[in-house]
């Protein structure tokens, strides 16, 4: 499969997540934030950074450029949509999911190998897992609080939207645990921690991030 990776000014990890992509059996297509044409990808990463700088809100301005238009109307078409870190601001703040990410409640950055449990194995980018594997990858961030209203998180909870919860601790403040979510089709993921930098044993962070970048391979969501 084709998965297109989208750089913005200010993204860090986009490299890391081609690589990642290759390592899980796909072909990256580099695909660049001023440029409204997604190269006929069967799937999108928006990677992490600080893309703009994070200035106004994380994501807030990358919601507006120009490729983003064409993400959006993909994913509203069934295009799986994986966002990391930033990329799970993107998201949220393109309304492509619910709630918002907020700065992590003891107001420090955090950069920790994080323990997570998922929750729902039936998306597009956590099929190649067992429901309820508890894995561990690179959590780095200082705004990964997931936030919502009381409704809205009863949602997300009563209909299974939890992709993974963390484990053993909550590094953020995340309300209910909640490390990423799903769309109600499953086809777009976000996630706060970083499963691109745990594919492959030389990094020292494993494997265990690999299936987010495999799962594709049995999606049905085009």
């Amino acid at each position: 499969m084709k998965i297109g990776v989208v750089t913005f000014p200010g993204s860090l990890d986009d490299v890391d997540a081609q690589r990642a992509v290759r390592i899980g059996g796909n072909e990256a297509v580099a695909l660049w934030h001023a440029d409204a044409d997604l190269k006929g990808v069967d799937a999108v990463v928006l990677p992490g950074g600080f893309s703009y700088g994070d200035y106004l809100r994380c994501g807030a301005i990358s919601r507006f450029a120009p490729v983003m238009a064409e993400v959006v109307r993909a994913a509203g078409n069934g295009l799986p949509v994986l966002g990391i870190c930033n990329g799970f601001q993107i998201l949220c703040e393109s309304h492509l999911l619910p709630g918002a990410l907020i700065r992590n409640d003891h107001r420090k950055f955090v950069c920790r190998d994080q323990r997570l449990r998922i929750e729902n194995n039936r998306t597009a980018w956590t099929s190649a897992y067992d429901e309820g594997a508890e894995i561990t990858i690179v959590l780095k961030n200082g705004e990964g609080g997931f936030v919502a209203d009381a409704d809205t998180l009863a949602r997300i909870e009563g209909e299974g939207q939890v992709v993974a919860r963390y484990l053993e601790v909550n590094p953020n403040g995340s309300l209910n645990d909640i490390a990423g979510i799903t769309n109600q089709r499953g086809n777009v993921v976000g996630l706060m921690p970083h499963p691109e930098h745990a594919v492959e044993e030389l990094t020292g962070s494993g494997t265990d991030g690999l299936g987010f970048f495999t799962s594709l391979a049995a999606a049905t969501f085009a």
